[in-house]
């Protein structure tokens, strides 16, 4: 068997990687001229470090991340809404890990071209289109930078992990139109700075329509570390203005954010100041689509953002590609046929992340924060009083829950409230 894979992203990378293991041979084509370390900082959560652990990439993601052991929500005045561990800390069999995402996608990559070699991964090369036979499928890729034709490509399966303006989804849905906005703008960046804490602990603070995100993403060095932040602000009805234009590496102005930056308290750190330390901050409008009743037309499918693009709440995104890749990969290697092996994975994976989807819709386990500042908009003396600890368990722990990463104890928690309202 021979798959295509469209895209050098996380989710095509770590798929290529689940095949090779499997005895699946894999080939790569990314539309950008080379796989580059673009974005700033994401987590990944165990259920998807797991998978990684599993091919071997735990080592090499040790030296590059950081193991993330707790994470604190505030509201915007500091006051603490929730805290919680994280990881092996939690009772994970392995670590979440807060990580750039080029150096993720930089541990994938160079993974790949050891274990697949180094024509494993075709760059410059967009694709236009594939027709498919009895036999198998042929792909059509052209140059990204003229147009022109480039490359066929023949397998038997296709695997479009192509973003969320990927290319199969387009000819599978061509009326679908543009990702639907929200209406939040993000502002993200990282630099160099005083450490929070013990240098391995997230926060998230805020509330309805505005909210502030800080957490390290790699090894302190004398007495520096690199800081990942990011504030989210309401900024427009998403149903009725157009979003701006969608791209990670998108500049935007400090002094457009540091305004937004000093409405938020973190205790023990000057996050405005961080923000006005950050070489370059970059814009991007918080989008996603609707889930879709299918992925696969015969030997095409779709993976990560090309099938289940979601906002960025509860750390979700990169894991569900990653697991994705891992059902995919086992997918393929069990069935008899292709189509079979496809249509295996779509249903085992297209209701879970449909259901992520909706959940970050409504906030994911940040929302707790929303609903204490709904009840407590000036801040409180005590956060059992303005919100039960039962009723911030039950958002917090159900999402992870119903998103697969729930520890023991989590899951514990958030069954609380269904026995104490039957009692």
């Amino acid at each position: 068997m021979k798959v295509l894979i469209a895209g050098a992203g996380i989710g095509g990378l770590t798929t290529a990687l689940m095949l090779h293991r499997r005895g699946i041979r894999a080939m790569l084509y990314e539309q950008s001229p080379a796989v580059r370390e673009v974005g700033v900082g994401i987590n990944t959560l165990p259920h998807a470090i797991r998978e990684l652990a599993e091919i071997g990439l735990l080592p090499a993601l040790d030296l590059v991340a950081v193991r993330t052991r707790e994470l604190a929500y505030y509201n915007r005045y500091g006051q603490e809404v929730w805290q919680e561990l994280r990881g092996i800390d939690a009772g994970h069999p392995v670590p979440q890990f807060s990580i750039h995402r080029g150096r993720l996608q930089k541990v994938l990559h160079d993974a790949v071209i050891e274990r697949l070699g180094p024509d494993a991964v075709k760059t410059g090369l967009s694709l236009a289109g594939f027709v498919e036979d009895d036999g198998g499928i042929t792909a059509h890729f052209t140059d990204a930078v003229s147009g022109g034709a480039a490359v066929t490509a023949r397998g038997d399966v296709l695997i479009s992990a192509d973003g969320i303006h990927s290319v199969t989804r387009r000819k599978f849905y061509p009326d679908e139109g543009a990702p639907k906005w929200n209406g939040v703008l993000m502002w993200r960046g990282a630099a160099e700075f005083t450490p929070w804490r013990d240098g391995r602990t997230m926060a998230i603070g805020g509330g309805m329509g505005a909210k502030a995100v800080l957490y390290p993403i790699a090894h302190p060095q004398g007495g520096r570390q690199l800081m990942n932040w990011v504030v989210n602000i309401k900024m427009a009805d998403g149903a009725t203005s157009p979003p701006p234009k969608e791209s990670w590496s998108r500049p935007a102005q400090r002094a457009l954010v540091l305004p937004y930056a000093r409405r938020f308290a973190i205790p023990g750190y000057d996050f405005a100041a961080l923000v006005e330390a950050t070489p370059q901050a970059y814009e991007y409008p918080m989008c996603d689509r609707d889930p879709l009743p299918r992925w696969t037309f015969g030997r095409a499918t779709l993976l990560g953002d090309a099938a289940h693009p979601m906002y960025p709440v509860g750390s979700n995104g990169a894991s569900q590609a990653i697991l994705d890749a891992r059902t995919l990969a086992d997918a393929l290697a069990a069935a008899e046929h292709p189509r079979q092996a496809l249509a295996a994975y779509e249903a085992e994976r297209l209701p879970k992340t449909a259901e992520v989807v909706h959940l970050n819709r409504k906030g994911g386990p940040e929302r707790v924060i929303d609903e204490v500042e709904k009840r407590a908009p000036g801040g409180f003396e005590s956060v059992d009083a303005v919100m039960t600890r039962a009723e911030r368990a039950a958002i917090v722990g159900g999402y992870a829950g119903k998103a697969g990463f729930a520890a023991a104890g989590q899951a514990r928690e958030a069954r609380r409230p269904s026995v104490m309202a039957a009692q």
